[in-house]
This record gives structure tokens, sequence and C-alpha cells, in this order.
């Protein structure tokens, strides 16, 4: 069920706005999609990978006559055999900080770091031959202790995931602003809890795969990847060739969720063995390999505390977070957790925020950016602080968060970390959310079902995210020290017809961006989005760009195909000036045709004046042939998506089992280009998250055996487990781009854990219940319930002038309270 505010939109007689269906989807829904897996060279080679069963070792020995011997294997080579320029590459580097980075060779080099480290690669005729020798190559391992837990690998005497570095401490990162003493000393209450956002995985519903194939001097990859342009940049530094001998393709791409916005081991050792056989080589990881070697997401133990005064007011909140990383780095490991940072004050007008972020190694597979990427991370920690501290204080959690919201009056807003939020109207979400929702009628129906022993509850989270990555000189070297720009690029030309092509350095991967910059481009041209071709993903064609992830490629790549329409647009109109005898400030774009102002019957379609360029028998003086423009787009702020969420659901105090009873969202990502394409996105960010907050978890025991290494463990949500959503939405147009949009991809991922969490405590409050970490699992929350039924009590706030109790954490049980100020975590 979807709806949309009243007067939101208001008259959309043009493209944007329109709920248009998907232009990709015949080809996707009808098996016509050309997937990594679906491609097939002559001659094309198959390469299988030996990986680590162990986590931390020494490698003694690798034996790999066997598979040598064995019929249709063409090569086996180890970490010592692979002759490559750089390690696999890590582009944070921030100013004044000192991130301790190990190389990450393709292929381990002595030692394995973590169950799914890659030894040997095998390549045969045989895509099922090869799995065969990989199997047969012996690998002897000198066993080193395992470091699993985050806050263990930071004591003394810890043993180490790297010798060499000196520590498991990989860095130390803040950003603040304001006076938390102050804060704290003006606070009535001091709520801290210590809260745990676990491992998940990506599980995108397409494994990663790629096939390298070397002709002459050039090689062209195919990859399953968010950034087919950062993964050429890269590849010319490991190989050792210049960037335009290599062409990297993404064709269509099965999910990513960031999972994909990244640089693999797997990419490299293909396009190696391409070369040294002559041969195309093609590589696709099996479900069990992407549970193990690709990134995961979260792993943060946040630390929070938050300063209230009795009448409600938020004083200051401040967060200790210890990020588990693994052992090595992806594209951008060391700096996600800093990312939740940037939105730690939340909806909320809060004077002082801090948050300290502590990095750590571990023998686990590195972390990186999954859907949210810091910012659901972020939320999760505010919004379940909101309730905690409402339930100290005895206080309505919505009369909390609206005593504290950021007014709609004071935008654009700074807040305490510096950064400026566009736009907001946070009561105006939560006023339509509960629109929705009949707080009062809930209440009573609540606890007439207790009367009858039924556990319901309701969860709220209102929250803002930032999106649109990024402007340069914030997020580049001279700024936060992310190793590059984050601009966007798009061509849009105008064919003799009068239909358009858009090329866009942005890279989709289900998200719908064929129709959503069809329906932007045709808009400027005043033309139908049927009429719009959108080319993506194939560094050959179109100007360089930076890739989808995010939620930037509306807000920065859809503003680069609309500028790039734009000038297509005043070119367009030039010549239908000099066609009409007209002035050129005269012409306006109005029902598809290029008119003179106030007379309507006096006017061109793009198609007459598209023809005209291209047979310039008849073009102004000075004006070149042709109908075809660039645009490259660097923000000059982020955009700031917000909205209210809201879940009921019903536990089972006997099993512990969570049944969502009913899930209902308020999102604002600005102006609406397709509203089908938000309700799309809501639904799957939702799901992503329940998904987390009640079933996923990525867990290694503490020899450090990845455990959930196949989806029978690693559980995911189905239709069965979920209710149909229910979604409206408010715009609020961004200021800060030409079309008023903001992002939408991860808004459902971030708001949903802490609503979901929320409204479980609120069924169990009765019990004793105050506090739970997720994943909310039928065994955790039934375990909950026992110890609260014992306990009695949960954790309290800290008066001033008292300490803590001990756990600090719920009576789930979730930890120790926070360390003292400035101590070890």
């Amino acid at each position: 069920m979807s709806a949309v505010t009243e007067g939101a939109t208001g008259t959309q007689s043009g493209p944007i706005g329109r709920r248009m269906k998907r232009k990709e989807d015949p080809r996707l829904i009808t098996g016509r999609g050309n997937y990594v897996d679906d491609i097939s060279l002559p001659g094309m080679l198959h390469m299988a990978l030996v990986r680590s069963d162990v986590a931390h070792a020494r490698i003694t020995s690798i034996d790999k006559s066997a598979a040598e011997g064995m019929e249709g294997v063409h090569a086996v080579i180890t970490g010592e055999d692979l002759d490559v320029g750089a390690p696999l590459p890590m582009v944070w580097i921030p100013p004044g900080v000192e991130v301790k980075t190990p190389e990450h060779w393709p292929l381990a080099r002595g030692e394995v770091n973590h169950v799914g480290d890659p030894v040997a690669a095998v390549v045969g005729s045989d895509k099922y031959g090869v799995i065969d020798a990989a199997a047969q190559i012996v690998v002897q391992y000198e066993e080193l202790p395992a470091v699993i837990d985050p806050e263990k690998a930071l004591e003394d005497g810890s043993p180490l995931v790297h010798d060499d570095l000196g520590t498991n401490k990989t860095h130390e990162w803040a950003l603040g602003g304001g006076d938390m003493d102050a804060a704290m000393a003006e606070a009535d209450v001091v709520v801290e809890r210590r809260i745990v956002n676990h491992r998940t995985a990506g599980a995108a519903i397409e494994p990663r795969g790629c096939i390298a194939e070397w002709r002459g001097e050039s090689v062209t990859l195919w990859t399953a990847t968010q950034i087919p342009h950062l993964v050429r940049l890269f590849l010319a530094g490991e190989l050792g060739v210049s960037e335009e001998k290599i062409r990297v393709i993404a064709p269509e791409v099965g999910g990513g969720f960031g999972s994909k916005l990244n640089h693999y081991a797997e990419e490299v050792l293909a396009c190696y063995l391409s070369r040294k056989l002559g041969r195309p080589v093609k590589w696709l990881e099996t479900r069990s390999e992407n549970l193990a070697a690709t990134t995961h997401g979260r792993d943060l133990i946040v630390y929070c505390k938050m300063g209230v005064k009795r009448d409600g007011t938020i004083t200051g909140l401040h967060a200790k977070i210890v990020a588990d990383l693994g052992a090595y780095y992806q594209l951008l490991t060391p700096f996600i957790p800093c990312f939740a940072a940037f939105v730690m004050s939340g909806c909320y007008k809060i004077p002082a925020v801090q948050t300290d972020i502590v990095g750590v190694f571990t023998n686990k597979f590195a972390t990186d950016a999954v859907r949210g990427a810091g910012r659901p991370e972020a939320t999760h920690a505010i919004e379940v602080m909101i309730e905690q501290a409402a339930a100290e204080l005895g206080m309505d959690p919505l009369e909390l968060r609206r005593k504290n919201f950021i007014p709609k009056e004071d935008f654009p807003a700074e807040v305490a970390v510096g950064v400026v939020y566009d736009s907001g109207d946070y009561h105006g979400t939560l006023d339509k959310l509960l629109e929705h929702v009949n707080l009062d009628e809930f209440r009573r129906e609540q606890a007439e079902l207790r009367e009858h022993g039924v556990y319901r509850g309701i969860g709220f989270s209102t929250y803002v995210e930032i999106c649109g990555l990024a402007p340069s000189r914030v997020v580049g070297p001279s700024g936060v020290g992310i190793q590059g720009g984050f601009w966007e690029s798009a061509v849009v030309r105008v064919h003799p017809s009068g239909a358009a092509t858009v090329y866009t350095g942005s890279s989709p991967h289900g998200q719908g961006h064929e129709t959503g910059f069809a329906q932007i481009v045709a808009e400027r041209l005043g033309i139908e989005p049927e009429n719009v071709e959108v080319m993506h993903g194939d560094t050959d064609t179109g100007p360089f760009g930076m890739g989808t992830y995010g939620s930037r490629t509306l807000s920065v790549g859809g503003e680069a195909a609309g500028r790039a329409a734009v000038k297509v647009q005043e070119k367009a109109k030039k010549l239908a000036a000099h066609l009409l005898e007209a002035a050129p400030e005269d012409i306006e774009l109005a029902d598809g045709k290029y008119q003179v102002r106030g007379s309507p019957d006096k006017g061109l379609a793009l198609a007459d004046i598209s023809l005209a360029a291209y047979v310039p028998e008849n073009i102004p003086e000075g004006m070149e042939p042709g109908l075809e423009e660039t645009s490259f787009y660097d923000p000059e702020n982020f955009v700031w998506p917000f909205g209210a969420h809201a879940a009921i659901v019903d536990v089972d105090i006997d099993t512990g089992k969570v049944e969502v009873a009913r899930y209902v969202a308020v999102d604002d990502c600005g102006r609406a280009i397709n509203p089908l394409l938000i309700e799309g996105q809501v639904h799957g960010g939702i799901a992503h998250a329940i998904g987390q907050a009640l079933f996923e978890q990525v867990v290694y025991n503490d020899e450090g055996q990845l455990i959930t290494g196949t989806f029978v463990d690693y559980a995911l949500p189905t239709a069965a487990e979920l209710p149909s959503f229910e979604t409206d939405r408010t715009e609020t147009p961004s200021p800060v781009n030409d079309l008023g949009v903001k992002g939408v991809g991860e808004a459902g991922t971030i708001a949903a854990t802490p609503t979901m969490v929320n409204a479980v405590v609120d069924a169990l409050r009765p019990l004793g219940v105050s506090y739970m970490d997720m994943p909310l699992t039928p065994m955790r929350v039934w375990q909950a319930i026992q110890e609260a039924r014992g306990a009695g009590s949960g954790p309290r706030a800290t008066e001033q002038g008292r300490q803590t109790d001990e756990h600090g954490s719920g009576s789930a049980g979730s930890g120790p309270a926070a360390p003292a100020e400035g101590g070890e975590s």
C-alpha cells in the first residue's frame, strides 16, 4: 500500500513526477538481461580459488603438483608467483591521522589472516574441473592465535593480526562540536547504553563475477561492479598498463547494496591470468564465497551517552565507537564508521555532539559499505537512545522528539559538528505518519491484548541521512581525506530524429536509473521518456564517472544529466529562434514545442530542430552542427533526506518469536522524479533493515571460523516474514541542486532497525525488558524475557552525582557500561 501527501507534488503534466513503470524491466523479468554469467567468449577458461580454511596462520608450504597434472588445467599460481605492481587499494588518507594499513595482495603472501583468504588460483578449461583441481592443492599451515573480539583485541597482550604493525588498533578519528563537559553538567539525567550493531552481509541476489579478455596490448573486463571507471583506474596501476588500454564493462548487475562498491582480488587475478595465458578467463563466486569473502557491513560497538533535562531538552550526545574492520581494508573500510559521525545529531537541535572512533583489526573479512554505510549505525544509536531517555524521564518518546526537532524555519541549519542540513520539515513527516497510526487507539488495543497474553508493541524512529556524495572540497584529499573527487558526469546526445541518448558515469544495479534519468532528460528536452535511451556501465562510452553508492545517483548523476540536457535545450532554443526568425530570449519550451512566447501556433518540435542541427544549411553564424552537450557536476553541499517510521510487532513470550504486524513509513527525498521508483527503494530498504533487526548476522566462532557461510545459517527475510508496507511521503525540495532532489535508496535501511528494536522493547517493558541488541531472534528475545523476570530491573540512568549500574545496557545483558572518558575500549 502506498500513498502520497495531498498536494505534495502539484500537477505533474511532464515526465518528472510521473508514476512510470521501469523501462528496463521488460528485458529483466523476461530473462533477456545480460549478466556476467550470461557472457561466454571463444576459448574462455575458468578460474577457481583455493581459500584458507583457518583464520590466522603462516603458510609453510603449498603443493600444487597434483592440480597442475590434472587434465584441462592451464595454470596454478600462488602469491609468490603473482607479479602485479601494487596491492589492492584503500583510498582514505585523512589529514593528520595515522591509519595503520597492511598490504593486501590478491593472493596471500606468507600468511593468511581470515577464513576465505585466497591462497592460490587455478585456471582450466572446465568450470567444474578447476574446482576439483583446487581441491587437490595441499597447503600446510602453522596456525597462529585468532583475534575475534574487537574489544579484547585492544587489550595489552592480545595476539596481533599483523605483527609488523605492532598493534590491533587501526586508527583513531573524531568529529564533534560544542562543549560536552558543560552539556553533561547541565543535564538532569545522563542515559548511557552499550549498543551493538552487529556484522551483516550485503547478500546481493547475484554473487560477484568477472571475465577478463586480453587482446594485444589491451584488456576488457566484464565485472559485476558499482564502480566500473574506478576499477579501470585501479587496474592500470596494478597491471602496469596505461588506463586507455583497459575497458571495464558492468553489464546487468543483480544488486550491490555497497558490497560491489569495491575493487576485489579476483578482478586483478582474472586480468593477470588472461594476459599470461592469452585466453579469456572467467570467475564466478559461489554463495559460500560471497558470505566469506565479499565485504561485510556494520560491526560496531557504540558506547552512547545522552544528557537530558527533566523537561526533555537534550543537552549533549557522546558516542564512542569501537569498529571491527576485519583483517584487511577494502576501498573505504576505515572510513565507513566515521561516516556515522556526520549524522550523529540526527533530526535534533543538540548543542554538543561528539563521536570518537577506534578502528580494530580482527581475523575476519573486511567490513566496508553496506546499504547506508555508517548512517544506519548512527541512526540506530540515536533513535534507540531517544526512546531509552524518554523511558527514564517518563515522557512520551514522540514528545521528546518534537521538543528537540530542528524547526522548519531554521533551515538551512548548521548542526553542532559543523555540517549544514539543506532543508527539512521533521514535524511534518511525523504528523503525516500519525495520520496513518492512531496512537491512542493502539494503546487501548495494546492494553486489552496484554490481558489475553498477547504482547504487542509500537516503535518509532525519525531520521535524517547524508546523501549526494559529495562536495569534493569536503570529502576529497584536503577535506575528509578520500583520495578522489565526487562529481558526476553525463553526455546528452540528440539524434537527427529527435530521440536522445544519455551517457552517464553512474552505474546502476537495480534501482531504475534508466527510467528516472530518461524522465529528467525528456522533461528538459520536451520529448517523451520512451524516446530517451540511457547508457551506463561501460568505460569506453561516455565520460569518466564515479559510480553509484551513497544514494548519490539522482542528486549528483541525475543532476549532471539534467544540466547537460539544459545545455542542449539552450542550444535548441537558439536554433529555433533562428529558424522562426525570433529572438532567442523569446523562445520557450511548452507542451513539447519550442515556440515563440505567447504564440503557441508558431513552434517547432525537437525533431525539427535536431534535423536542422545535423543538416546545417540554415543555422546561426558561429554555431557548431549537432546537438550534444556534456556536464560535470560537483555539488556545493550534501543533500539530507529525512522521514518518520513506525512498526507494530507481536512478541510470543513463550518462544520469543517476533511478528511484524504493521510497518508504516513516511519519507521525504525532495522532489519526486518517479513515485514508483521511490516506493520500490523504500520497500527494499525496509526489508533489508528488518532482516538485520530480526534475522541476519554474520557470525565467527572463537577460532575465527565462519559459521554463517550459507543461506542455511545466514537467515534472510522472505515475504512470509514481512507485512505489506504502508508508505507515504512529503516533499521538501533541496536547494542544493536544480532538480530539488535528495536520495532514497538507503532511507528504509537507515530508519527501520531502531524502529523494530523500539517496538519489541515497547512490547516487553511490562515484563521488565528495557533494552535489547539486535538481532532480535527468538532465542535472544526469549533469553531477555527470562533474564528480566529473574533480574527484576533494567539499566538505570545516571542522576547527577550517581553512577550507572554495573551493566548499563539493559536487562537483555549486552555488556558493560562505557569506559571512562579517554580510556581504552
